[in-house]
């Protein structure tokens, strides 16, 4: 059997450029790749790196929908089921929202797919495809297998060295999908070894650990750490704003090579926090915690959230004075966005206040709803322009970083990929964005001039992650 799995292009906000959409690939599909048995053929194919190819003949397309991609999967579904070519929907939409799914595809995929996809596949075989597939609760993400790396088209991204060590988080954040009622709550990690392998079987030194938060499970983290200070690694993450009551965990991050540390700040005001139930940031300790992190060589990259109930138009003045006085690194903002199925959501479509129901503008760069305490204007333009002043030349310069060791990756975001980042795009297209990269890691970290061998070969990896009944 051949099956298709797609990825819709993301939609672009004003402030990004392609190396946005060409960050990494999907991870979730080289995975979904890699569980469906060998006896069948697969391609992928991912809009945001290529044109789709949509007059081909597949026996089955799987297509991954996120909130802004929703549109433009239909679209492509649609195309397919005229020439009746089946077709099944799965991620983070169709799991929120499975009822928008519903008439765009054959089949939709409500949660994860590690014990989903083998029984779909087998049904289709048999001519008994089930127009939903739900699976209650969570995984056990042991099963997970290392994704299908051999599928990727490695020169068209920025980064092919990423990875998730697991899935879901300890909060639930009322404008988080962790929020939705379909999303297995808490925080699993996989075994350690199955990390370990993972990371051996990229054949590099620089890694990207994409989770939601990497310090979800502390135990299990401080192990992980142990054993990556034993590879010689380069790598960044994301935690959450707690991580600095944890000196030891900072330590091990350090001793182990982690460069930079992506954390969901959110706001700088006490009311906002509480209201979204985002109980562990502290912003008394907001401060300390980036100290810390600093003096042992590592960057902060903040995200930040405009529109929050608190906010008035003084929000992007005091939050841009409070980044830069911090020697932030980087910064990610975003307008506060309802994603459908969140107990966000819910709560402003009760109170009347979803002003826009356009899912391409889910994108966190568009007032969807109207807020408290300005007009919806009032927040776009605010959004941008605190943009605008967090990379002025101005505060580039305001904000260099403490240590040394950062400076030439600190220049290579603040320039290369935020302010000139359209035009080192066309160098991308012409050169490679991989090679791009390569050129970039080498001159921010010089030790990762040599490429580690691969430790497993495929066929031992297939045995060691292939789940039993696959």
């Amino acid at each position: 059997m051949r099956i298709k799995l797609i990825s819709p292009r993301s939609t672009m906000r004003p402030m990004d450029s392609a190396w946005k959409t060409q960050m990494s690939p999907p991870l979730s599909l080289l995975v979904l790749a890699a569980l469906t048995p060998p006896r069948h053929q697969v391609t992928l194919e991912d809009a945001n790196i290529e044109k789709l190819t949509l007059n081909d003949s597949p026996d089955l397309v799987g297509i991954t929908v996120k909130v802004d991609t929703f549109h433009e999967a239909a679209r492509i579904a649609a195309g397919y089921r005229a020439r009746n070519i089946p077709v099944v929907m799965g991620g983070i939409h169709p799991t929120a929202c499975p009822e928008d799914c519903a008439e765009c595809a054959d089949a939709v995929v409500v949660g994860e797919a590690e014990e989903i996809w083998p029984d779909l596949l087998q049904d289709f075989e048999q001519g008994a495809l089930k127009p939903l597939y739900r699976h209650a609760g969570a995984v056990d993400i042991a099963q997970t297998p290392v994704p299908r790396w051999d599928l990727l088209k490695d020169k068209n991204y920025l980064f092919t060295n990423t990875l998730c060590i697991g899935r879901g988080c300890p909060w639930r954040c009322d404008f988080c999908y962790n929020s939705c009622e379909n999303i297995a709550s808490g925080y699993r990690m996989k075994p350690v070894e199955n990390i370990v392998a993972e990371i051996q079987s990229l054949g590099v030194r620089h890694v990207m650990f994409i989770d939601d938060n990497f310090i979800g499970n502390h135990r299990q983290t401080r192990i992980l750490l142990r054993q990556l200070r034993e590879m010689d690694l380069t790598w960044h993450t994301a935690v959450s704003a707690d991580i600095g009551q944890h000196d030891d965990i900072l330590d091990l991050m350090a001793e182990s090579g982690c460069r930079s540390l992506f954390i969901g700040f959110e706001s700088v005001n006490r009311d906002n926090l509480r209201c979204c139930h985002k109980a562990q940031n502290r912003i008394e300790h907001y401060d300390e915690t980036i100290a810390k992190i600093h003096s042992r060589g590592m960057m902060v990259n903040a995200s930040l959230v405009f529109g929050f109930d608190g906010d008035d138009t003084t929000v992007f003045r005091t939050t841009v004075e409070w980044l830069v006085r911090n020697r932030i690194a980087s910064m990610t903002a975003h307008i506060l966005t309802p994603y459908p199925g969140t107990r966000l959501y819910k709560r402003l479509l009760a109170e009347g206040r979803i002003t826009d129901h356009d899912l391409r503008h889910y994108n966190t760069a568009h007032a969807v709803f109207a807020p408290a305490k300005m007009s919806t204007g009032e927040l776009e333009c605010g959004f941008q322009a605190a943009y605008d002043q967090f990379y002025s030349w101005h505060n580039i310069f305001r904000r260099w970083p403490v240590s040394a060791s950062q400076v030439t990756a600190y220049l290579e975001f603040n320039l290369l990929y935020r302010k000139w980042g359209k035009t080192t795009c066309h160098l991308g297209r012409l050169f490679g964005m991989r090679n791009l990269a390569k050129v970039a890691k080498t001159l921010a970290y010089p030790a990762l001039g040599t490429k580690r061998p691969r430790a497993f070969n495929e066929g031992a990896l297939e045995y060691v992650f292939r789940p039993s009944e696959v």
